[in-house]
């Protein structure tokens, strides 16, 4: 059998394993160092897993949740699941008991993973409303609440001894797995109201491991470094591709390791989100302004430079003479430096879940950092377009991968896509299925966008468009993108205006970066609060909201802002945890500041 015989994830693992048993599959991080676990043991693992949830009562399609973050853990209970017939729910580990619960009982999922004691409280708080949960499988945690709890270990041994007992039962299952089965329900991150249950197939699966393998960038001697969350789409995409090419990956999702990581694993890929790009480019330019007016002179040239070699780059033509010369000092002096943040290896990055500017990407590529900027949503499993090096535009999400359709409506702009990649429908919702998928298969993204000369380019997102009391349709993620990447002092910000009379910004500041300038400028000492209610702080940012205007037309200028007393971040229900800003949740809680903007001014409401 090859890859492309394969009939679902289960078959497609058995390949790979039997393809290349002894290869390098993961690396786990041990204190101190990393533990490499071979194609073999992988699997070895999974099929105690799966055997032990047989042996508890899994069946087909039935449901296993994981609550936890990103680690090898993760992959395991995930591959259990599947070989043992069953269906994966994801469950954010920042989610909480009520979220879990209401995921858990939407769901009907009869097995949870739950990674410490503190994800397994939340489910024993619930455990009363939780009546079709069997049993808790903790990867760290304790085993108790009368039995309800087990450790993964335990979980093992039972399935070690139910494969004694019963040879030649799971192949037997794996086997009975079929193209159109259910093999994930991803719940949406929710930025209004109960996330929906995305049903996503097998083939939905194999479709996009084949649309990834296809594109050629990625090889068997590649490494990857796995870091963002499996509960969401675009992580769980890069497992797909790994079992198609045997490439090895590196995986920890703890973000306060991601530098350290990067300089141990060396890897030559690294899939993430814009707002780690921003956040990088932002330290950058801070650094080089602090080390003084030598080094930020000499930062700025390099980057000229860099943007020179760039843009031939883009263009097909070789870099020579001259600016050769210039480009080489450039590099030994500053774009090394930065290349090796990353571990030196880097070929390139991919960005998605949410627009990445194309400004930020062209600094990166003219620092020898080549951004591949992609798109897909959960309710087309994620991978779905992707710019390519030999194939490369800012500002797009570039080409679709093999297997996808695309059109964009005539009507309204909104960008719609069929093929094998798009889901089953919601789960237990076919109103709202009926809704996004229309009687012809096409997926309705809720997304703005053009498709030109093959390249795809999202504006905005549909219901996020601003339409100002003048009539006139404001792009709020324009000015926002182009905020946080012109001013290294800015966090997050949230343009508002739908049926107001002009734009309006709530903006919040970048604990690091704008302590770092209180330090300098005789402000040390103050609370974050005290900084962003400063006059000399808000004038700061003025400047930079002044200059992104004047490149705007009068209706879409911000006319007003305020800077917000803390961070907006996950925890306190601001951003998903694809840190996608919650836009209703942000301007509910911040509705005062809001309306006070208008206080005065007629409007049309």
């Amino acid at each position: 059998m090859t890859a492309d015989h394969a009939y679902s994830v289960p078959a497609l693992l058995l390949w790979r394993v039997n393809a290349t048993p002894d290869a390098p599959a993961y690396r786990v991080p041990l204190n101190p160092g990393w533990k490499t676990v071979t194609y073999r043991e992988l699997l070895e693992r999974v099929r105690a897993i799966s055997a032990g949830l047989r042996a508890l009562g899994l069946r087909n399609e039935q449901r296993c949740a994981i609550l936890s973050s990103t680690r090898f853990d993760w992959i395991l209970a995930d591959y259990g699941t599947l070989c043992a017939g069953g269906a994966t729910t994801t469950i954010y580990p920042s989610s909480t008991a009520d979220e879990c619960a209401y995921i858990l009982k939407d769901s009907a999922t009869a097995f949870v993973f739950a990674e410490d004691d503190t994800q397994v409280a939340k489910l024993v708080e619930r455990r009363s409303e939780l009546k079709g949960v069997k049993a808790v499988i903790t990867f760290d945690g304790k085993a108790g609440a009368g039995g309800w709890v087990m450790t993964l270990a335990e979980l093992e041994a039972k399935g070690r001894a139910h494969l004694q007992a019963h040879a030649g039962e799971l192949e037997a299952v794996i086997q009975s797995v079929r193209k159109d089965s259910l093999a994930t329900l991803i719940y949406t991150s929710g930025t209004t109201g109960r996330p929906k249950g995305v049903e996503l197939t097998q083939d939905n699966w194999l479709c996009v491991g084949e649309g990834i393998e296809a594109l050629g960038v990625l090889g068997v001697g590649d490494v990857q470094y796995l870091w963002l969350p499996l509960a969401h789409s675009f992580g769980k995409v890069l497992q797909l591709a790994q079992l198609r090419i045997g490439f090895v990956t590196a995986v920890d999702g703890r973000q306060d390791k991601l530098v350290e990581h990067l300089g141990q694993v060396q890897p030559t890929f690294v899939a993430a989100v814009p707002r780690i790009f921003e956040k990088v480019y932002n330290r950058v330019v801070a650094s080089a302004k602090e080390g003084g007016a030598l080094k930020h002179r000499l930062f700025s040239w390099a980057l000229g430079v860099g943007r020179e070699v760039s843009a031939l780059r883009l263009r097909g033509k070789s870099v020579s003479g001259p600016l050769a010369v210039k480009h080489a000092v450039a590099d030994a002096l500053v774009f090394s430096k930065l290349r090796a943040r990353f571990g030196g290896r880097i070929r390139y990055f991919v960005s998605g879940s949410a627009p990445l500017s194309p400004w930020l990407a062209e600094f990166f590529h003219a620092a020898g950092i080549t951004i591949l900027e992609g798109y897909g949503l959960t309710e087309s499993s994620a991978a779905n377009f992707v710019n390519r090096p030999d194939k490369l535009r800012f500002g797009t999400v570039g080409p679709p991968l093999t297997g996808i359709e695309v059109k964009v409506s005539p009507v309204d702009g909104e960008v719609l896509l069929r093929g094998r990649a798009v889901m089953r429908g919601y789960h237990n919702l076919p109103d709202v299925t009926a809704e996004a998928l229309d009687a012809e298969g096409w997926l309705h993204t809720g997304d703005i966008g053009s498709y030109e000369d093959g390249f795809l380019k999202i504006t905005d997102r549909k219901k996020d468009l601003i339409k100002t009391s003048g009539g006139k349709y404001v792009a709020p993620q324009s000015f926002e993108g182009r905020l946080k990447v012109s001013c290294p002092y800015v966090s997050q910000a949230l343009v508002h205006g739908n049926s107001r009379n002009f734009c309006t910004a709530l903006v919040a500041l970048d604990e690091e970066s704008i302590r770092k300038w209180a330090k300098e400028n005789g402000l040390d000492g103050m609370t974050y609060a005290q900084l962003a209610a400063h006059e000399r702080v808000n004038t700061l940012i003025q400047s930079y909201v002044d200059e992104l205007n004047t490149s705007l037309a009068n209706f879409e200028q911000v006319k007003k802002f305020a800077l917000l007393p803390q961070d907006l971040t996950l925890e306190a229900g601001d951003l998903t945890p694809s840190l996608k800003l919650k836009r209703k949740a942000v301007e509910t809680k911040y509705r005062h500041v809001l309306d006070s903007f208008y206080a005065g001014t007629l409007e049309a409401r």
